[in-house]
């Protein structure tokens, strides 16, 4: 699970035959076991780690730090790759059992420290669902599948990355996904070289030109996955191949080890993140550190400087370095609900990281891989009965929730509601044909044709267990349909800041084929929308999400260009409503009362980790007078009531069972019905669920009346 593999050990073991004098050369070269220990690889890694280091503490001049993930591939392809190379030639063969034993001393020991003491602090300080996905986590990293599982979760640029406290374990997954295959395909063309390093080159050639080609489509599949990262390691493994047996007498140019500085240094200052990484701006580091290492073996200031003591201590340190560094950081800044800024916090922290790596190396890597008595069995036995305990300490905390019973009874609500989002969206598809072609649809109620259709924005998939719970009770069948951030009207375009600018085009051409299919769908009867609708008219959040803005526009070929936003949206809405009533009854569900300040998760951990201090600051924060609420909600619900005076639309209250007279809170009956200051819970869209009783079939020919619990 290495990003680093130090060089192998400078005596040889009593079992290994020497090699013979005319490739000893060769195999100092490349850094085998019979090696000299090349420093400046040292230094090389040191560069790496540190980058990282200092893009993740997001230090000035290192946006681009994350590239040292794509130093150490290379630095790794060619240790590794150079010592597989050099059994190849000398002893004809490859012993797996002794390279996955090499493999296990000299990875394993720090990655199961650092995973079980990020356990146990996880265990104190997090909340159970983030426990529940940190259990995840471990287990995919235990796994050697983190980076699969952080590919389906998100991006390594989102903001949501940074609570993902094993985040940087999926290049170590993805390292041992590629050390599990370059052994095994090197031993079965071991008597064909030349095969092989036809074959290697091949795969060098393809696995670049598909991360190339597919980063512009999909950039997080490119950043994680290995066959869009294999070129990167096997960059390393052929130069190794090509320096084996040249030896240290053959010259080489200073230029070599200047222009490969010059190249990784251009990558750490000037490579940008995000979607356009890593495809061919991953080429610049690469190169860089193939130029570097070709040109380790001359005397160079270049060299020297990478062989200097601190580069070479940060180098010995870099394994743990690594691994402590992010964890460290993000439970930090978790516990102090505070990024890490500001000279002094930085430096102590990085201090403290620091001093932690060495301790790590010192004390858990260094004897470990510096074991005389290897056997494997015993050795495998320990790796296996690692595994299986990590296994345990990440299967307990997901099957168990995050194990809410850590915490006190008055804070069990707000940690309750934290969690209460979680819903099984597999009845939904993506019809490849038909009315809702290329449209996320989603079923709800019996499996018979639909009556009703929900079409909305994240407020639909807030509401959704309530209204999948009261179609299998009232025997209603109907579809939803969702997209964040997306208003449901037509006619319009938006521009949200926490939306990128593909999400924003989505949005418009969902809507724009969801019209299509109003004029195609048969057998519908009503159709239901929900929104956010004030965030829509004034275009902002309020509260703790007062930074997100969205920007609503005519769309192409539309008037309304200079309206202002109210106008404009009030436009849609009537233009909207006006041509779905042709068709169909439509509702409308008034806006869940915005809480501004609330959030179930920052609650939680301010009373977790502040106990009664934060008691009266965090109860401000449970709700909202109706004055207030009345001012926010004006302009959007200004053209909502006309319709619903004119008797062309229903108007569905989601007030009443949110409000009392003066105030509308988050707390209901012992519990917290709110996720953030704009979503109910899973438990709260149950008890509301009757709000909805007009648009299900059956319900509608029951006796009218009240029953919002």
């Amino acid at each position: 699970m290495s990003l680093f593999d130090l060089l192998a050990s400078r005596r040889q073991s009593a079992h290994d035959a020497a090699p013979p004098p005319s490739v000893r050369a060769g195999v100092q070269a490349h850094g085998g076991r019979n090696a000299g220990h090349r420093r400046e690889i040292d230094g090389l890694r040191a560069i790496a780690v540190l980058s990282v280091v200092f893009y993740h503490f997001r230090l000035p001049g290192f946006g681009g730090g994350f590239v040292g993930v794509d130093i150490f591939f290379v630095i790794s392809g060619f240790l590794i790759g150079g010592i597989l190379w050099r059994d190849v030639c000398v002893r004809r063969t490859i012993s797996l059992k002794t390279f996955y034993v090499r493999r296990i001393l000299r990875i394993a020991p720090a990655y199961v420290a650092m995973a079980a003491v990020s356990g146990l602090v996880g265990y104190m300080i997090l909340l159970p669902f983030e426990f529940r996905e940190f259990g995840k986590d471990l287990i995919a990293s235990v796994a050697y599948l983190s980076n699969v599982q952080f590919f389906r979760d998100a991006g390594y640029f989102d903001a949501a990355a940074e609570s993902k406290i094993l985040l940087h374990t999926w290049s170590l997954s993805l390292e041992e996904q590629f050390y599990i295959l370059l052994p095994v395909l090197m031993l079965l063309l071991r008597r064909r070289r030349r095969l092989l390093v036809a074959a290697l080159g091949a795969v060098f050639a393809i696995s670049l030109a598909m991360c190339v080609l597919v980063t512009p489509i999909s950039n997080v599949a490119t950043f994680y996955l290995l066959p869009f990262r294999i070129w990167e390691l096997l960059a390393g493994v052929l130069l190794a191949i090509h320096m084996y047996g040249r030896g240290e007498d053959q010259a080489t140019s200073p230029v070599l080890s200047w222009a490969g500085l010059a190249a990784i240094c251009g990558a750490v200052v000037f490579v940008v993140p995000g979607s356009a990484f890593p495809g061919s701006q991953a080429v610049l580091p690469v190169a860089g550190t193939v130029l570097v290492i070709w040109g380790g073996r001359g005397d160079n200031a270049v060299n020297r400087l990478l062989s200097s003591p601190p580069a070479v201590f940060f180098g010995l340190i870099s394994y743990s370095l690594y691994l402590w560094h992010w964890p460290a950081l993000t439970l930090s800044e978790y516990y102090l609900d505070a990024a890490i800024a500001g000279p002094l916090h930085v430096t102590t922290l990085f201090a403290a990281v620091v001093g932690l790596s060495w301790l790590s190396w010192r004390f858990v890597e260094r004897p470990f891989r510096e074991m005389r008595f290897r056997k494997p069995a015993g050795i495998f036995a320990g790796a296996a009965a690692s595994s299986a305990v990590l296994l345990a300490l990440g299967g307990t905390a997901y099957v168990r929730d995050g194990m809410a019973e850590r915490f006190a009874t008055p804070v069990r609500m707000h940690i309750d509601a934290s969690a209460d989002f979680l819903q099984d969206w597999s009845r939904c598809s993506v019809p490849a044909s038909g009315a809702f072609e290329g449209v996320e649809v989603c079923p709800i109620g019996p499996d018979k044709p639909p009556t009703f259709v929900v079409w909305g924005d994240s407020h639909v998939r807030a509401f959704k267990e309530g209204l999948a719970r009261l179609a299998d009770e009232t025997g209603s069948a109907g579809l939803i349909i969702w997209r964040a951030g997306c208003p449901p009207l037509f006619d319009i375009r938006k521009e949200e800041s926490a939306a990128t600018r593909s999400q924003d085009a989505d949005c418009t051409r969902a809507n724009a084929r969801i019209r299509e299919a109003f004029a195609e769908l048969p057998g519908i009867e009503r159709v239901l929308l929900i929104g956010r609708w004030a965030y829509y008219a004034e275009g902002k959040g309020v509260g703790r999400d007062s930074a997100n803005t969205i920007r609503l526009s005519p769309a192409e070929g539309t008037a309304g260009e200079d309206l202002p936003q109210p106008a404009l949206f009030e436009k849609a809405v009537l233009a909207t409503i006006g041509e779905l009533s042709q068709r169909f009854e439509v509702l409308v569900l008034q806006q869940v009362p915005e809480v501004p300040f609330y959030d179930s998760r920052e609650v939680a951990r301010r009373l977790v980790h502040s106990g009664s201090a934060a008691q009266a600051e965090t109860a401000a924060r449970f709700a909202v007078s109706r004055p207030d609420l009345v001012r926010r909600t004006a302009l959007s619900e200004k053209p909502f009531h006309e319709l619903a005076a004119e008797h062309r639309i229903v108007w569905l209250s989601s007030w009443n069972g949110l409000c009392a007279a003066d105030t509308c809170s988050v707390l209901h009956n012992g519990r917290s019905y709110y996720f953030d200051n704009n979503h109910i819970t899973n438990s709260a869209a149950l008890d509301l669920r009757h709000l909805f009783d007009p648009v299900m079939d059956d319900a509608r020919r029951m006796t009218a009346q009240a029953r919002v619990q």
